[in-house]
């Protein structure tokens, strides 16, 4: 059973919310509304006391949108924590790069919509 988000965390995922990055904004047009195969997706979703950028529960899957700090240092080894523990739920993560948002969109929705028609 997925462990509910944090209620502490409410303000910071609104927050969230309404300062998402230009990658995330553009994968959320295509991702809202059922768009996406008719599946629900939930932005900023709380899972434990994480927040996901994107969530799936129909599927199971967390889709996580990276920006160029995911690539360096101490944020690995969180991003690493972070996975173990939402695989651990039984949960699918699919990572996407901003870069590769904002340059190939298409691309991207292509390749999460193969995923999500497993």
């Amino acid at each position: 059973m997925i462990k509910q988000g944090e209620k502490r965390n409410l303000d910071f995922k609104r927050k969230l919310r309404n300062e998402m990055t230009s990658a995330e904004k553009r994968l959320w047009l295509r991702l809202r509304g059922k768009q996406m195969n008719g599946l629900k997706f939930r932005r900023q979703h709380g899972i434990g006391h994480y927040i996901v950028d994107f969530y799936c529960p129909e599927k199971r899957l967390v889709v996580e949108v990276d920006g160029d700090v995911h690539a360096y240092g101490e944020q690995i080894i969180r991003d690493k924590e972070r996975e173990d523990y939402l695989k651990a739920l039984g949960l699918q993560i699919i990572r996407y790069r901003n870069w590769d948002i904002l340059t190939n969109l298409e691309g991207v929705v292509e390749d999460l919509f193969n995923q999500v028609s497993k």
